[in-house]
Order: structure tokens, then C-alpha cells, then sequence
């Protein structure tokens, strides 16, 4: 009984903290030190991911594991790279947990076999993910020790439950922040970064440290990190033919700036070498507009309805184009507004382009249609 009452309490709590409208790290610390309670579990690791392609784009720990990234390599080359059937782009399930799945043998897992054993000590795993809309915004793994009771079949259905409640705390928390660096007038083009086939960061481009840096936020090198990491697994995946899709994801920065990761596998006069190019830069329009206006969990409707007024369309036009009345499109956009926060168009425009590209808007264009890094006047 007062299992369940716990359990109870806890959802509760998250969905306060999912509405709370908290910034990203603030809402994963609460909900993770609430779920905790639950699962009586002794660490955690948090992952976001890009929905759209689910790249891991940055990672939290709590618990023993905060501060312990010495073997993010090993875990993101199995988790990222390998044939594991409990990775979280493989579950088909919202949670599962590592003992029921194995049925006690967690050597069948290659994660459990060679990293979270040997590595953490620990004794069992619960992965959940979290998804809402079909789209999954982050991944969260709770951990026991050995010498505590393996997660059972309430845990599991517990956590699972709490899916989309996570995913929406996920999404919202991205658009919290607003930007507050200076653009850099120095940046000369993308961060490029060269993993070798040994996972050593072997060759930068200009600036690409500094660069890197905002990314992972460590001294370490860039194979050591899980985002990186993640990259570079996910290229050679690619370069192996089992999946035909490069990795590619988007990450807003501590700064409020959204960036653009992807990575490539490099090939050679005698084919594919193993090592991988990484590159960091800035994000255009297009790439963000999707992910910042699905994150404010708008109907298909009221998606078409934004896309039309981020591109100018007036209601009329609107009307028109989706075969609507005017009075339905204002209908839509007066919901668009609740939930995007905003009072009118001019601050939902200003609300998904501005905190990333308003200080740039007195730049000039570059050859390549993108904004010049020369810095204006008002910079100097």
C-alpha cells in the first residue's frame, strides 16, 4: 500500500514539474530526485535526444554517477554503435528493465556484459524513454546495486507510465532559456573535429575547440564525451550499412543558441578508414522552426496554421490556403497563442526566430546565404 501511495505522489509531482514551465536542467533534476524515490534506485543517467532522428544531444547523472564520465566511450560505442536489442532506439516499449528482460542473465547483454558491470558495479538497469506524439525527447536509465532487489514488474510499469509526461517536460524546457551570448564576430565557418579509428580527437579546424567546448562543456577530448560519442558510433553504424541515415541532430547550447551536430564516416584510397569528421554549426531557420513549434504541443492543425504565420501569411491567406473561415483560423490562433505563452503574432515570430537570430539581423549575408561573421558596428 504504501508502495502505490508513493507511486502515486510521485506522478503527481511530475506533472506539476512538466507544467512548471522550468528550464531543462531544473526540471530533470526535480523529476529524477522524485522518481527516485520510487525506485529506490542508487544512480541515474538522463539522455535528450533530437526527436526527429533520436541523437543523443547531451547527457545529465545523478546519483553515484554524477560526475563519472570516464567510460562514456565504451557506453556510447555499444549503445550507439552496436547490435544491442535493449539500445533505447530499439524499444518498442516505454521501459523495460535489464533483469526481467534477461531473465536473470544479464551477461546476454552486451551494455550490461561490458560496460555497467565491469565499469558502475551495478547490479540491475530500468531504460525508459520518453515519448510523446511518437517522438522521443529524452531516455533515462536508474540503476540498483547488486545488492538490492532487481527493478520488478511494477517499477517497469510505473516508469513506463510516466513516459509522456517526461517527453513534455522535455520539450518545454528547451524553449525556457533564451540566448544571452554575444554572437562571436571570429567563427569562420562549422567546428570541424577528426576522430580517428583509435576514438582520438586527431585534427580541429580554427576555433573548433572553443567550439566544442560549449558543446560537451569538458576538457576532455571529443571521443570521450557521450554526445560526440554518440556521433561518432553512429557513423561508423552508417559506414557499416545497417542504417542508411547519417547522424545528424540539434542542440540548444547553455547560451540559448541552437547548433547543429552530424557526423561522417571518412573513406580512403582503400575504402573506409574508421575515422570520423564531426561537425559543429550554427543552426538556420528551417532547422528550428519544426522542433521549436512541436514543443509547443500543437494540433497537426495548429501547426499548419504557425507554419503559415512564421512564413507572413495574413488570415485571409491562411483561410485560403488550409480551406478554413477566417473565423476557425483566428479560433486556431488564439490556441496557438495559450500555448506558445504569446499575445499576438508579432511575439510568436519573435518568440521561435529572435533569442537565436534577431542579434545577427543587422549582419551582412555571406556568399553562402547565411549570416556574415563579421561583426556590426553596434559590436564593436
Amino acid at each position: 500500500m504504501q508502495r502505490a501511495l508513493t507511486a502515486e505522489r510521485v506522478c503527481g509531482d511530475v506533472e506539476v514539474l512538466a507544467r512548471a514551465g522550468l528550464d531543462l536542467v531544473t526540471f530533470l533534476a526535480e523529476a529524477e530526485a522524485s522518481m527516485t524515490r520510487a525506485l529506490q534506485s542508487s544512480a541515474t543517467c538522463v539522455a535528450t535526444l533530437d526527436p526527429a532522428t533520436s541523437l543523443l544531444t547531451s547527457t545529465y547523472k545523478f546519483g553515484d554517477l554524477a560526475g563519472r564520465d570516464e567510460h562514456d566511450l565504451e557506453w556510447s560505442l555499444i549503445e550507439f554503435g552496436g547490435d544491442e536489442p535493449t539500445a533505447f532506439r530499439e524499444l518498442g516499449t516505454p521501459a523495460i528493465g535489464m533483469h526481467l528482460a534477461t531473465a536473470g542473465d544479464l551477461e546476454r547483454s552486451t551494455r550490461m556484459r561490458e560496460c555497467i558491470q565491469p565499469f558502475y558495479g551495478y547490479g540491475d538497469e530500468l531504460r525508459l524513454v520518453a515519448e510523446v506524439d511518437g517522438r522521443r525527447w529524452g531516455a533515462l536509465a536508474f540503476f540498483r546495486s547488486p545488492d538490492d532487489a532487481p527493478f520488478d514488474a511494477d517499477d517497469v510499469a510505473f516508469a513506463g507510465s510516466l513516459s509522456a509526461t517526461l517527453a513534455r517536460g522535455f520539450r518545454s524546457g528547451i524553449l525556457t532559456s533564451t540566448a544571452t551570448a554575444a554572437v562571436s564576430g571570429t567563427r569562420v565557418g562549422p567546428a570541424v573535429i577528426i576522430v580517428d579509428a583509435g576514438n582520438q580527437l586527431v585534427q580541429v579546424s580554427a576555433g573548433a575547440r572553443s567550439r566544442l567546448a560549449e558543446v560537451v562543456d569538458t576538457e576532455h577530448s571529443a571521443a570521450t564525451t557521450g554526445t560526440t560519442a554518440a556521433l561518432v558510433a553512429a557513423a561508423r553504424r552508417y559506414a557499416a550499412g545497417i542504417t542508411d541515415v547519417l547522424p545528424r541532430g540539434r542542440l540548444r547550447l547553455a547560451s540559448g543558441q541552437w547548433v547543429v551536430l552530424q557526423a561522417s564516416p571518412m573513406d580512403g584510397p582503400a575504402g573506409t578508414t574508421g575515422d570520423v569528421c564531426i561537425t559543429i554549426e550554427d543552426a538556420r531557420p528551417p532547422e528550428i522552426v519544426p522542433l521549436v513549434v512541436e514543443a509547443f504541443d500543437l494540433t497537426t492543425r495548429e501547426r499548419d496554421v504557425t507554419q503559415l504565420v512564421l512564413q507572413g501569411a495574413e488570415t485571409k491567406e491562411i483561410a485560403t490556403a488550409l480551406h478554413l473561415s477566417a473565423y476557425t483560423v483566428q479560433d486556431h490562433l488564439k490556441s496557438v497563442f495559450d500555448k506558445a505563452d504569446v499575445r499576438s503574432r508579432r511575439e510568436l515570430i519573435a518568440k521561435v526566430f529572435f533569442d537565436q537570430y534577431q542579434p545577427r539581423f543587422q549582419r551582412d549575408l555571406a556568399p553562402d546565404g547565411w549570416f556574415s561573421t563579421t561583426a556590426s558596428p553596434e559590436e564593436w
